[in-house]
């Protein structure tokens, strides 16, 4: 599985509805679940910033990152971004077959 970094900037108008974040989060999750059951979590954070949250999964293919960045934009997320991660050590091996 590739691991994935899905980077998401809420909608103005979603992301002033700071009391209901927490039943927008698991209605977004339940459906990543239901149309993306092949997806594993590793971790999700809130952000102070340029984004608004961080989550970081793993993924069979780049068609389902797709899929959980476009679940993200069907759900109030004026931007969802999601980004191949490669875990250091493999990437330093990368670089020796240069």
């Amino acid at each position: 599985m590739q691991t994935y970094i899905l980077m998401t900037k809420l909608s103005t108008e979603t992301g002033s509805q700071v009391k209901e974040r927490a039943q927008l989060g698991k209605a977004w999750m339940k459906q990543v679940k239901e149309k993306c059951p092949e997806v594993n979590f590793i971790a999700h954070y809130a952000l102070l910033g340029a984004f608004d949250f961080l989550s970081i999964y793993e993924a069979p293919n780049a068609d389902v990152a797709a899929k959980v960045s476009m679940i993200s934009l069907a759900n109030g997320a004026f931007q969802a971004e999601s980004w191949t991660a490669i875990e250091y050590k493999r990437f330093i091996e990368l670089s020796e077959e240069l």
